[in-house]
């Protein structure tokens, strides 16, 4: 029996996001709006995200001895998350820096901060938590080393999902223990490395299904996503959204994903509700107080493909074709999965 349905190991960073007409180019000055500051970071964002679905959710993470680490540690408790392994100190908490256009799109710069202090030490003196938990997700916005420590203390039975973000290359040991690992369009690419021969998504899926993981998702933005393992590559429809703002989106999407996998679902039926899952969270603005309630992605469910769900939950219109409020489960002008 599993004390937690997901241990998320990773980043726990202050969001500073601000407003912008358009994103600006090299050399250039833009002026936006006024200075937010939420709470954000990748593992930081899928615990809360796992926690608002109802998951027994636990962190390991590392904050600075701050006013934005306080931030982080209430965020994680208000949602509910075990914060028994966020550790505190060593360094200041790690920042990011967002901004965000009108259709909703975002460009990110990290400053780890605690986060690159997050040792594999930490992770073996968090053992119990481990063995405690039916699934354990993790993030590349911590060293590499310890998320090669963390597969190396995954208790047996466990599962083990990866979304390497922002994307590296990758030991065989990681892949190999990856069900599944889940890439947006970009992170494919460096992943693959010279072995992208190709432009088509699904064979994206197959080859780095090659490489050694036991599953694979690639999200697509408008265009959905794909999941790949032993029995082939399969397609997951979007859910069309008034997209406000993406940031944080992703997480939510896999977030979801594990919980969903946890708890017994097939992969391409745990994908369909991640997809829900990210496209309920980009109708709102910021990252974890976007993510929605159980019930509230229930309400997706009602949606048709074509139709546009505004922030309310319901069907908003019907629109054709694609466009920059289409979204799969992540929502938006596709690829901030």
């Amino acid at each position: 029996m599993y004390d937690y349905d997901l241990l998320v190991v990773g980043s726990a960073n202050a969001d500073l996001v601000i407003g912008v007409e358009r994103r600006p180019g090299a050399g250039e000055t833009v002026l936006g709006g006024d200075l937010a500051t939420h709470p954000g970071g990748k593992g930081a964002n899928q615990a809360v995200a796992a926690a608002r679905l109802g998951a027994r959710t636990a962190l390991l993470a590392r904050v600075g001895d701050d006013a934005h680490g306080r931030l982080l540690l209430d965020s994680q408790r208000a949602a509910g998350v075990d914060t028994v392994g966020v550790l505190v100190g060593g360094a200041p908490t790690g920042v990011a820096l967002i901004t965000v256009d009108p259709s909703g799109d975002n460009s990110i710069v990290v400053s780890p901060g605690a986060n690159g202090r997050l040792a594999p030490a930490d992770v073996r003196a968090a053992a119990c938590l481990f063995h405690a938990s039916r699934v354990v997700s993790t993030q590349l916005e911590i060293p590499l080393e310890t998320v090669v420590e963390v597969v190396r203390n995954l208790a047996p039975g466990s599962r083990f999902v990866l979304n390497p973000s922002p994307p590296r290359p990758l030991p065989g040991e990681v892949l190999a223990a990856c069900d599944p690992l889940i890439v947006n369009e970009h992170e494919a690419r460096v992943i693959l490395g010279e072995a992208c021969v190709s432009e088509e998504p699904a064979d994206w899926a197959r080859l780095l299904l090659a490489k050694g993981p036991k599953s694979v998702v690639v999200t697509l933005g408008a265009e959905g996503a794909l999941v790949a393992d032993g029995h082939g590559v399969a397609s997951v429809p979007s859910v069309k959204v008034d997209a406000v703002d993406t940031t944080g989106a992703g997480d939510a999407f896999t977030a979801a994903l594990a919980v969903r996998l946890g708890g017994g679902a097939a992969l391409a039926e745990a994908a369909a509700y991640a997809a829900r899952v990210g496209a309920a969270a980009v109708t709102r603005r910021g990252a974890q107080g976007s993510y929605p309630t159980a019930a509230e992605v229930d309400a997706l469910c009602c949606a048709v493909p074509g139709d546009v769900v505004s922030d309310s939950g319901s069907a908003a219109g019907r629109t054709p074709g694609r466009g920059s409020g289409s979204a799969p489960g992540s929502g938006g002008q596709g690829g901030m999965l």
